[in-house]
């Protein structure tokens, strides 16, 4: 997605898919004999460090309880985000000027910190649809569509998921498929690959919009081991082609000696950028494997939630996730919940700190901090208790924190007294309701 990882967002569009593809959704509500709605509501605030990106979001989910094991789900969200978020270009000692995407105007940034480009405004409306029911008495089916809208992306999915019992249901073999069909209308029009980044109105080196699938398939199992013990385990499979670049990130071209960015040549009576700046470049498709693994574990009242994700794609990036979460009982009616969760990735291999001036460009180049080496901590703990209604509401305040580093091997000159990577700090809190009728 050609902005900001949406983090929690995202994860609320994906619902409908990642629950018929074995990702762990919202717990759906048993089937009663009575028909009813369960309704889900959750507000989030997410909030970076240094002023860069802000996003509030409303997230609703609706579930409809049928008689014989049918299950309706629908869901929405609407979130806004503002800010600053890295553009690609490193930092150095003197200011540095940019040409916004719409060609309409330049900013400079001051010496010593990491070029951000302050016009991150956006407005996303996500909905999503599937519905459940057995077939037969040992399968059932599942199939779902999700939609988004934003002011340059249009996403469209579908996806269907077919699962069996066995082993007196103690055993579920589960196998789904999902495709994506995306749209991208950048601000301004796509830049050329590794083309230039020009002065203010000019739009030469822009192209119209761009478009991306994406398909995915994954196959599960699920075990109940013992009264106490529930574990999972999911292969999925990734392809992603199209256009997959990112339409605002660019690469400084620097000095091969000093590591410093090269001066532009001005164009007279043109607002220009102060440096010679690269629009990135990566492959037209990707292609990605993963293992996953959960269990939940009953102990004495509390739940023990651990999971293990492990991925690697064809952009050489390998990535491990340990996901751990306690339930601890607070009497009758209320609950705490701590959160562990540690993320590490190694780099993509075109991933670049920067271009040298004069030497053959690389065929892909991204200076995409989120294409770097990094590793992520987040912690966090959830409360919530029942209401005398039956009603439940939650609290969750969470911290996160990334941390990376530049590779070694292409740091030159001055660019080792600066910070190349851009570390990040956020919080997020979201509050949740949940009722029925």
């Amino acid at each position: 997605m050609p902005r900001q990882d949406k983090t929690a967002i995202a994860a609320s569009l994906a619902s409908a898919t990642c629950s018929l593809l074995g990702t762990p959704a919202a717990t759906p509500v048993q089937a009663q004999e009575e028909p009813g709605w369960d309704l889900n509501t959750a507000l989030l605030y997410y909030g970076e460090n240094d002023d860069r990106v802000q996003d509030v979001s409303l997230n609703l989910q609706a579930i409809r309880n049928f008689v014989d094991d049918r299950l309706l789900t629908l869901g929405l969200a609407v979130d806004t985000l503002t800010g600053a978020t890295p553009s690609g270009a490193i930092p150095f000692d003197g200011p540095q000027t940019f040409t916004r995407p719409s060609a309409r105007s330049t900013y400079t940034t001051p010496p010593n910190t990491i070029p951000l480009d302050d016009s991150f405004l956006d407005t996303r409306v996500a909905v999503n649809a599937s519905w459940q029911q057995p077939l037969g008495r040992l399968y059932s089916i599942g199939a779902g569509l999700s939609a988004s809208n934003e002011y340059d992306y249009m996403h469209m999915g579908a996806n269907l998921k077919l699962s069996r019992d066995f082993n007196k249901r103690n055993t579920t073999v589960s196998a789904g498929l999902a495709i994506a069909m995306d749209d991208l209308s950048p601000v301004g029009g796509a830049p050329i690959p590794l083309s230039q980044m020009l002065g203010e109105d000019d739009r030469s080196n822009k192209t119209g919009d761009q478009s991306k699938d994406v398909f995915d398939v994954v196959v599960g199992l699920t075990q109940v081991i013992n009264r106490n013990l529930l574990v999972q385990a999911n292969y999925s499979y990734s392809n992603s082609s199209g256009y997959l670049n990112d339409p605002y990130k660019i690469l400084s071209v620097v000095d091969g000696t000093s590591g410093d960015p090269v001066p532009a040549a001005p164009v007279p009576g043109e607002d220009f950028p102060s440096h010679l700046y690269l629009y990135e470049n990566r492959p037209d498709e990707r292609t990605k494997h993963s293992a996953y693994g959960q269990a939940k574990y009953y102990l004495s009242g509390k739940v023990l939630d651990v999971s293990y994700r492990y991925m690697t794609d064809d952009w050489e990036i390998d990535s491990h996730t340990i996901d751990a979460r306690l339930r601890w009982p607070m009497g009758d009616r209320s609950y705490l919940e701590p959160h562990l969760r540690y993320y590490t990735q190694t780099a993509a291999d075109f991933y670049r700190i920067s271009l040298v001036d004069g030497e053959p460009l690389p065929s892909y180049a991204s200076a995409d901090y989120r294409l770097g080496e990094f590793d992520a901590v987040t912690v966090g703990m959830k409360y919530g208790w029942k209401l005398a209604s039956g009603h439940e509401m939650s609290v969750r305040l969470e911290y996160y924190m990334q941390d990376g580093d530049a590779p070694p091997g292409q740091v030159i000159g001055n660019q080792a007294l600066q910070e190349l990577y851009p570390d990040l700090d956020a919080i997020i809190a979201q509050f949740s309701y949940r009722f029925g009728w």
